[in-house]
């Protein structure tokens, strides 16, 4: 159960990061609503994943989770640039994410 919570937690980071880049720096309230009840889900799902991942692998497996996410986000959506070499960085955050879950023994 604690990969569905990491998941769900990096879904939720992308979440907020998007919603942090349209709140406009907090001016617009429903989008900055949102965006901190986002992070809060985030971080208590988080938090929970701590409780059998350990440290090292629930934080980086997050983050990356919401990096990536973030920059396919800002792809798709935000029509943010899509360089060879913004892509091959973005996949060597994969590359890091799928050997710490495999190195896991959880």
């Amino acid at each position: 159960m604690a990969w569905v919570f990491l998941g769900v937690a990096g879904l939720l980071e992308v979440v907020w990061a998007y919603l942090l880049k349209v709140s406009d720096g907090f001016s617009k309230p429903a989008e900055s609503a949102i965006a901190i009840v986002a992070m809060i889900g985030s971080f208590w799902l988080l938090s929970l994943a701590m409780k059998e991942l350990p440290l090292g692998t629930a934080y980086a497996i997050w983050t990356g989770v919401g990096a990536v996410g973030a920059f396919i986000l800002g792809i798709v959506v935000l029509g943010e640039g899509a360089t060879p070499m913004r892509i091959a960085s973005a996949l060597l955050i994969v590359a890091g994410m799928i050997g710490l879950k495999l190195a896991s023994d959880v």
